[in-house]
């Protein structure tokens, strides 16, 4: 019962990462606040756990503020924030459109610094803290993903920032960084795969792209999850400014030796 007395704040919630890990932190006692586009989904994760669904754009600061509102109607203010939106930026940069990159700092970062600016002043009341959800794309560059990528490096400078400047009146920032994780996000980019390689099903795709990751696969989103609560827990109370990688290893591996690979 590590979040038992605590609210919890979470964009991005009804699918994947996000949903495990409300339900992780409405088993362990605490009130979960879900914030999205899509409602359905989001009710779905808040009825299992007595959660509050706010339906709204996690980059509009109206609607955070009124969602924010809404919980403190409910439950008080908000002990830690999850900012787990994202998605969107894939494309080289060339072909990238105005549009696409617009989508693509959005979704990633002003989701991200949106809420936390909108959440801080709750958080330094009640002594909280943030947990950013960047990606191993914020660490290094994958293929024609300009703006994935870009926003997820700036997402980890935001956190960065985060922890310089609000560590010393209580609020700690803490940013993970997973590798693939088995989602219905992730899966539609599987499905790319097994169209470009002729391959059979999705689980052969994500074959294919863990195979030079140490645990030769993806995580699944209780995983990531773990991490997640973990760092948001009062366990992890000396933790600021970190970076998590859940990936399986692979930003361990040396790419230039793999050719020695059997």
């Amino acid at each position: 019962m590590r979040f038992k007395g605590k609210t919890a704040f979470i964009t991005g919630g009804g699918t994947g990462i996000g949903a495990a890990v409300a339900r992780r932190i409405g088993s362990e006692g605490g009130n979960v606040v879900l914030m999205g586009r899509r409602r359905e989904p989001l009710e779905a994760v808040a009825s299992g756990i007595g959660g509050l669904v706010v339906q709204g754009d996690a980059a509009d600061p109206a609607a955070v503020r009124a969602a924010l509102a809404a919980a403190h109607g409910r439950f008080g203010q908000i002990d830690i924030l999850v900012a787990n939106a994202g998605g969107h930026g894939v494309g080289p940069t060339v072909s990238m459109s105005d549009e696409t990159w617009q989508m693509a700092t959005r979704a990633n970062l002003d989701t991200a610094f949106v809420c936390a600016r909108e959440c801080l002043p709750d958080l330094i009341s009640r002594r909280g803290n943030i947990v950013m959800v960047a990606s191993i794309a914020g660490l290094f560059a994958g293929p024609q993903a300009a703006g994935y990528v870009t926003m997820k490096h700036g997402l980890i400078g935001l956190g960065k920032s985060l922890a310089r400047d609000y560590g010393r009146r209580g609020v700690r920032t803490n940013i993970i960084c997973p590798g693939w994780v088995a989602t219905t996000m992730a899966d539609e980019q599987m499905q790319v795969i097994v169209d470009k390689h002729g391959l059979a099903s999705i689980d052969e795709a994500y074959r294919l792209v863990t195979k030079d990751v140490p645990l030769g696969r993806p995580a699944t989103p209780e995983e990531v999850s773990n991490v997640i609560c973990f760092a948001a827990s009062s366990e992890a109370a000396m933790m600021n400014g970190s970076i998590l990688t859940v990936d399986g290893g692979a930003t361990v591996v040396d790419l230039p030796t793999l050719a020695f690979v059997d």
